[in-house]
């Protein structure tokens, strides 16, 4: 390997890693990961489960390449396959990467975040990160809970911030970079993700059914994309809605088709600031009953 191939300008080494997200679910994992590379691209809401899959994020700054894989959250409830499906995705992310983002409330740590500790394996360089703090509204409680939090694990740096507001991310990154191999980048300097943009059209599209549908979102309910096709200047996808039930079917169509609509619509207007192209965006409702515990099926629709 040249020495011009593993040096940046400034003579600096090079340096590459992979980087885990994990925490429990609603911590503002997704949030971080948006923030940190500067553009959206994992699904935000306030529901558990809204990352299902393993979304990967990558941000070049300098002399560094991240590799931010961002994870479901850790699921205790529910123990059917879709569920099974995640824990595997976090367990098998933890055992590939270079180093770990544990992501905590700021005053918070209970018991489904102890059980995010239990998963990291022995060893691992881990970064406690100590997200939401503009929500901590008694700020002489912070040190205390820190202090608290570094007798918990032997964490190689505990950095708080706000993912929302961009608070203290840039400081994290400074934290983060020693960790990162030295090594060639792995993807191109403009490069924010590695995932499709099939893949991104069905995110997107659940997003807005998490927000449409608010506290009466079915659990059994997910996004197939039937077809996507890109051309110059336009991407014509169609995507179907998957259900348990017709009652759910009903709910996600709403009166006279007007939330499916909304939904479609909202989500078409993302797409195109995505893809930086216009979107025809067909979208219908499909019931397969049991879908979220038939293991066939989950791979069919892309849960590894």
């Amino acid at each position: 390997m040249t020495e011009s191939n593993t040096t940046a300008a400034g003579g600096q080494p090079m340096r590459t890693g992979f980087v885990a997200i994990v925490g429990r679910p609603n911590v503002g994992k997704s949030t971080l990961l948006n923030r940190l590379i500067g553009q959206k691209i994992s699904i935000v809401s306030r529901k558990a489960q809204t990352t299902r899959h393993r979304v990967t994020g990558v941000l070049t700054e300098g002399q560094a390449q991240y590799i931010f894989v961002d994870t479901p959250g850790f699921q205790t409830r529910h123990k059917n396959a879709l569920n099974r499906a995640m824990n595997r995705t976090v367990t098998q992310v933890l055992a590939d990467v270079d180093l770990v983002l544990f992501v905590i409330e700021s005053g918070r740590f209970g018991p489904a975040d102890e059980q995010v500790v239990k998963l990291l394996p022995e060893g691992a360089k881990v970064i406690l990160v100590v997200n939401k703090m503009d929500m901590l509204e008694d700020k002489g409680k912070v040190l205390p809970f820190l202090q608290k939090m570094s007798a918990v694990y032997p964490f190689a740096e505990i950095v708080p911030v706000s993912a929302e507001k961009g608070q203290n991310t840039a400081q994290l990154l400074k934290a983060a970079e020693p960790y990162l191999p030295e090594g060639e980048w792995i993807f191109g300097e403009d490069d924010i993700t590695d995932r499709s943009e099939r893949f991104l059209a069905a995110e997107f599209l659940r997003e807005k059914l998490f927000r449409q549908l608010g506290e009466e979102l079915p659990y059994g309910m997910t996004v197939e994309i039937e077809k996507f096709e890109a051309e110059a200047g336009m991407r014509r996808i169609n995507a179907a809605i998957i259900v348990d039930r017709d009652a759910h079917k009903a709910m996600v169509i709403g009166k006279g088709g007007e939330r499916l609509k909304r939904i479609a619509s909202e989500a078409r207007v993302e797409l195109e600031k995505l893809f930086e192209s216009k979107v025809f965006l067909e979208v219908w409702v499909k019931v397969k009953s049991g879908w979220a515990d038939d293991e066939r099926a989950l791979k069919s629709l892309g849960y590894e």
